[in-house]
């Protein structure tokens, strides 16, 4: 996914200048008192900055001079995001937000919306293989509103994921990939993406669950859904949600989140609260109410884990499908 604290008493008079005491007590070493008050000073600050917002380590490094972890680099390694602005669903939103894109599919069986990750400067993007599937046409809108075509690299159906690249970009913000091995259930986590076509959503939850086996269909031949406001149909638990997956199915590991995601989110972005991506947004449970319209998000949502991706980048981008 959440952002994904009497009555007056009188004062007592006193007076302005106390007299000092008839005896004042030895003063302590001067060493031994200025040993013991910057640690003090340090313990307080760092208490009350993770009360309001886990800034603790810059503060501490500028009374210390040192960044707080042996280097001298406030960035993540490898990474262009920093973590001064990460640790919050609005921090994680600025620094991620510009990563990630609005995908319209044009198919003879009509059009579909869907979300997808940049990864690369040059405009290669990772998305769900069901966004894409049987496109004619692709378009992509970025983070700043700017639009522009792409073409698919390489699909594989097998894990419903798909990697496109936008004609003649550059200068592009990547998004940080993460390490979805370590995350652990109840971690709290931010889903970006553009739910029936409101792009650069943002919502926040915890991971729910993990492992879970979650099957779509395998190829989608350019089929999209019957009803597109009723998502991507997939099975889960022995059930089918949103439509008939289909004769052709798959099914992989995934990470269950409560963050909302909403038709239009698959191919997004399940961000850690440290500003790198842990999953792909790939299926959703909207139920429907009697007249057909959607009841929005009850909190049962399904990401493939980032380490599947990156394991497949390199057929992705030979042109290979599982």
């Amino acid at each position: 996914m959440t952002d994904h604290q009497g009555e007056q008493q009188q004062p007592h008079a006193y007076p302005a200048y106390p007299p000092p005491p008839a005896y004042a007590p030895p003063v302590p070493a001067a060493g031994h008192r200025r040993a013991r008050r910057p640690v003090a000073l340090i313990a307080a600050v760092a208490i009350a900055a993770a009360a309001i917002g886990g800034g603790a380590s810059v503060l501490v490094q500028q009374l210390t001079g040192t960044d707080g972890a042996g280097g001298g680099s406030t960035a993540v390694n490898g990474t262009n995001v920093s973590r001064s602005s990460t640790g919050t669903v609005a921090g994680v939103a600025r620094a991620v937000a510009p990563s990630i894109v609005e995908i319209r599919a044009a198919s003879a069986s009509g059009r579909s919306t869907g979300s997808g990750v940049v990864i690369t400067a040059d405009g290669e993007i990772i998305t769900n293989h069901h966004v894409i599937s049987g496109a004619s046409e692709i378009t992509v809108r970025l983070g700043d509103g700017r639009t522009r075509t792409a073409k698919v690299v390489g699909t594989d159906p097998g894990k419903d994921l798909a990697l496109i690249k936008l004609e003649g970009a550059s200068g592009l913000k990547a998004a940080a990939l993460g390490d979805s091995s370590r995350v652990r259930v109840g971690d709290q986590v931010v889903a970006i993406g553009s739910p029936e076509g409101l792009t650069g959503t943002v919502t926040s939850g915890i991971v729910s669950a993990l492992d879970r086996d979650v099957t779509v269909a395998k190829d989608g031949g350019g089929q999209q859904p019957r009803d597109p406001g009723q998502g991507w149909p997939f099975e889960f638990g022995g059930q089918r949600f949103n439509g008939d997956t289909g004769a052709s199915k798959t099914t992989y590991k995934a990470i269950q989140t409560d963050a909302s995601l909403n038709p239009g989110n698959s191919g997004g972005a399940l961000i850690g609260m440290d500003g790198r991506i842990i999953g792909i947004n790939s299926a959703m449970y909207a139920p429907s109410a009697a007249t057909g319209s959607t009841a929005g998000s009850v909190g049962l949502g399904f990401a493939i884990p980032i380490d599947t991706v990156k394991a497949d980048l390199d057929e992705l981008r030979a042109g290979s499908a599982g």
